[in-house]
């Protein structure tokens, strides 16, 4: 098998929908973009840079790594964009060394249609395509999203409800895995889930660190309004009065604890296109129209 593209567009085997050489100015900003508390970012990336960084020689250890980490929590926490900011930021801390391939798997491409093909083309994702691309660079990360769909939890899965796939593509990836730590231990594999419950706990023992995202608390959410508020006030300036209204922020802030991040985000975009008059210059959006998204956003219960 020859993988000579790079990039989205390329015709790359099942499964792999993007191969990207980092780092890259148009990868910038996904990392910054996420706001969390600080501990987790330094975790996330301190394990990244060990295993990367000294993979080779960390294999020698009875208790090795096995390259091996996943993001848990609620859809919208922000797990997909942190991991590709994370890669980009391990690339540019290890540029030094060379280049990282950052390769991106979906799941839910791998070929389903015939008995016996998912799980082998598992394993030769792991066994050919992965080991493939990480000998072109000194350091790979495979981000592999809603994982689940792969390690399937094979102690709760029925083979009544279940296809024997199923399983047979769980073993694939546990084995696959194994033999790519074995081969490549300059390959680290951050994976991503809505549904910590449904990955196999076999999956879980193998990583390196687990990290699980809640929803924002009211001290983060303000800091997602302040920041979202003060982007869109750089490109429209008639809301620069509204981004920095902290009482406004702080009163929204406290109505808007418990929603994701990603929603507490696109409240500033609903308030800019709940009229047309706004919409065709968002600088006139005021304070009520941010009140109103709010209000359109919660439960009726909560308001």
């Amino acid at each position: 098998m020859t993988l000579s593209a790079v990039g989205p567009a390329a015709n790359h085997p099942p499964g792999i929908v993007g191969v990207h050489v980092l780092p890259a100015d148009h990868h910038d900003g996904p990392w910054d973009s996420i706001i969390t508390p600080p501990e987790v970012k330094e975790r996330l990336l301190g394990t990244a840079l060990l295993v990367l960084r000294h993979g080779w020689v960390l294999g020698q250890l009875g208790g090795a790594p096995h390259g091996l980490v996943l993001l848990s929590g609620p859809p919208g926490t922000g797990k997909t964009t942190l991991c590709q900011g994370l890669a980009q930021k391990v690339a540019l801390a290890l540029a030094p060394r060379g280049a990282t391939t950052f390769v991106e798997v979906d799941p839910h491409a791998f070929p389903s249609d015939m008995l016996g093909e998912g799980p082998r083309a598992v394993q030769r994702l792991f066994s050919d395509t992965l080991p493939e691309l990480a000998a072109r660079r000194p350091h790979t990360i495979v981000l592999v999203d809603e994982i689940e769909a792969l390690a399937v939890r094979r102690s709760t899965a029925s083979f009544e409800t279940n296809p024997v796939d199923v399983h047979r593509a769980t073993d694939a990836l546990l084995s696959g895995l194994d033999m790519l730590r074995t081969t490549c231990p300059q390959v680290l594999v951050l994976g991503t889930t809505n549904f910590a419950a449904a990955v196999d706990e076999a999956f879980l023992d193998r990583a390196d660190l687990v990290l699980r995202l809640g929803l924002p608390d009211r001290p983060t959410v303000e800091r997602i309004l302040r920041e979202s508020l003060a982007e869109a006030a750089g490109i429209f300036p008639g809301l620069l009065g509204v981004a920095f209204d902290e009482a406004l922020i702080a009163e929204l802030a406290e109505r808007c604890t418990g929603l994701d991040g990603r929603r507490v985000r696109k409240l500033v975009l609903s308030a800019m296109g709940s009229h047309p008059e706004v919409a065709l210059d968002p600088g006139l959006m005021t304070a009520d129209h941010l009140r109103a998204a709010v209000d359109a956003e919660l439960p009726a219960r909560a308001r």
